[in-house]
């Protein structure tokens, strides 16, 4: 047995164990974070099937290399629905009135980026309706102060720990307020933004805190459910956007989005990783905008780097009378409630 054959076979059983471990039900950041990069497991596992059956044939290696291809499967099934080769769930607006038409950024700035500028000339050259900027330390705050002229109707809760938020909105607010639904350092934000055809829509703007070695999913798990329950008891026009520091394939988004009967604008349509800006063998879909069946979809897109380890996502929905009717929102069954309050439960 030749080393190359040795090493191929040890990462093989790694890519495996990477693929197994997030099906165990636990909250430990470190087996949660294998949800994330799904994509490039798939890829190495594809490569090191070919890789461990051109070394090698024993009998190791031909189950090593069929246990490989059944995980392969497990993740593409995963990955698949957010490709152009799955349905889409949010349909598209054909057209969309001027008055429907709600365009949203989100970034996430990376706080300690200070090229304060690059985000500044963004936000004014798309000029969209509603700004989420995420990151924000007082430095930040500061720097966004001409956008005041720009957004008469803004909330700002600046923080030094990387949980900082600004809100700028040309539409007027109603009741907005800042939130700390599990921790006493993690904001979110709650409010009812005026539509420009005189309706009313729920936002909220979120930023848990991420799984990792050493840190529980659990409280990001409780917020997301937290958030998904409100959604789901107003029924009305609803938006969630925000670093929700979860892919769009995990089963504590797809509990989110079952709980709370919004549409991700992803499935169908593609991936649009957002992080990392600057790695680009290690990307997934972090940063996230979901809404209620009231909205089609006016269009989807990953905006370039401005020096965040994040990229700027923008969205344009619109609001449209038949768009209940073309869309299936999700629905959750009791197992998914079961699981929705042991989150909570765990989270406590």
């Amino acid at each position: 047995m030749t080393y190359l054959s040795i090493a191929l076979k040890a990462v093989a059983a790694l890519l495996v164990a990477g693929t197994a471990l997030p099906l165990i039900e636990t909250n430990l950041g470190f087996v949660r974070s294998l949800d994330f990069p799904r994509l490039q497991i798939a890829v190495a596992l594809a490569a090191c099937i070919l890789a461990l059956l051109w070394v090698s044939r024993d009998a190791t290696a031909v189950i090593l290399a069929i246990v490989m291809a059944a995980a392969l499967v497990m993740q593409v099934r995963y990955i698949l629905p957010f490709t152009p080769l799955a349905a889409t769930q949010a349909k598209s607006a054909q057209a969309c009135e001027p008055g429907a038409r709600l365009n949203l950024l989100v970034l996430n700035v990376l706080q300690s980026n200070r090229d304060f500028g690059a985000a500044l000339d963004l936000v004014t050259r798309r000029s969209p309706d509603i700004v989420l900027l995420l990151e924000t330390d007082t430095g930040w705050r500061d720097a966004m102060a001409p956008l005041r002229a720009l957004y008469p109707h803004r909330v700002e809760q600046p923080q030094d720990n990387t949980y900082g938020l600004l809100f700028y909105s040309r539409l007027p607010l109603r009741g907005p307020e800042i939130r700390f639904l599990l921790q006493d350092d993690v904001p979110s934000l709650r409010t009812q933004v005026m539509l420009p055809d005189g309706g009313t829509a729920t936002l909220y703007g979120l930023h848990p805190r991420p799984p990792h070695p050493g840190q529980s999913s659990a409280p990001r798990d409780a917020e997301l459910v937290i958030v998904a329950r409100e959604v789901a008891k107003a029924k009305g026009p609803t938006i969630v956007a925000g670093d929700l520091n979860d892919v769009a394939w995990s089963r504590t988004t797809q509990l989110f989005q079952s709980i709370s009967g919004l549409l991700d604008p992803r499935q169908g349509r593609g991936l649009f990783a957002t992080f990392h800006a600057q790695w680009p063998m290690m990307r997934w879909p972090l940063d996230h905008v979901f809404f209620s069946e009231h909205f089609l979809l006016g269009g989807m897109e990953r905006l370039p780097d401005i020096g965040s380890d994040h990229f700027p996502i923008s969205v344009s929905l619109c609001a449209a009378p038949s768009a209940p009717a073309r869309q299936d929102k999700p629905e959750a069954d009791a197992e998914d409630h079961r699981d929705a309050q042991e989150a909570i439960e765990a989270a406590r």
